[in-house]
């Protein structure tokens, strides 16, 4: 089937009537092998799926939307594409749920780095289509979201928020921001820090997936 991004799926091992999914979004300059090597360790009675994002930077690299360095070497973000991947990615649940046995009440995102910043902007964007987030290694760019988000029912979301404590990528105090603004929205959250770079510790998964089982 022809889905408007390319992705690699695990079915579950526990068929349901409908089955819970689990979408991967990765980070910048990676693709849909890095997360989907967890799939494995994921709970049995998920849909795993791992999307590849829309922007090719070469030699098996893409990106959900380009970051560009100003003659300074200020980092910046591609507003525009990042809002395009943003709709981009809630329009591809939708094709999911059309396409697969999903129980369209129980798509939680997972996301890293870039693919976290995605994971907030759809939640807060669409939480109809959102129950759970899992967003590690990134923070809250409210600029992604779309206009009217306050508008939105966003209490029934769930978010579990994890950063590295010396993350060269993304400073932990962008993540630290995050809790405050989501809660100060109503949103249920759980933040976490872990003694490691711009990357997932075995205790972050560790803690993720006990989250995830209600543990």
């Amino acid at each position: 089937m022809n889905l408007s991004l390319e992705y690699k799926i695990r079915e579950p091992k526990i068929i349901l009537e409908k089955n819970p999914v689990l979408l991967l979004l990765h980070g910048y300059g990676s693709n849909e092998d890095d997360l989907f090597s967890f799939a494995t360790e994921l709970p049995d009675n998920y849909y795993i799926i791992s999307a590849r994002a829309p922007y090719n930077m070469q030699y098996g690299s893409y990106a959900w939307y380009a970051i560009n360095f100003d003659a300074d070497q200020n980092k910046f973000s591609d507003v525009a594409q990042a809002k395009e991947s943003r709709d981009l990615i809630a329009g591809f649940i939708d094709e999911l749920v059309a396409n697969y046995p999903i129980d369209a009440t129980q798509v939680t995102l997972i996301g890293f780095s870039q693919g976290s910043i995605l994971s907030y902007a759809v939640a807060l964007s669409y939480p109809e289509k959102i129950e759970k987030v899992v967003a590690m290694s990134g923070y809250l760019n409210l600029e992604i979201a779309t206009d009217d988000y306050l508008k939105n029912n966003l209490t029934q979301l769930k978010i579990f928020a994890s950063h590295g404590t010396v993350d060269q990528v993304i400073p932990i105090d962008w993540a630290r921001k995050t809790p405050a603004i989501l809660e100060n929205l109503g949103i249920e959250i759980t933040y976490k820090e872990y003694p490691v770079g711009h990357g997932v510790s075995p205790q972050n998964f560790y803690d993720f997936k006990n989250w995830l089982l209600g543990k």
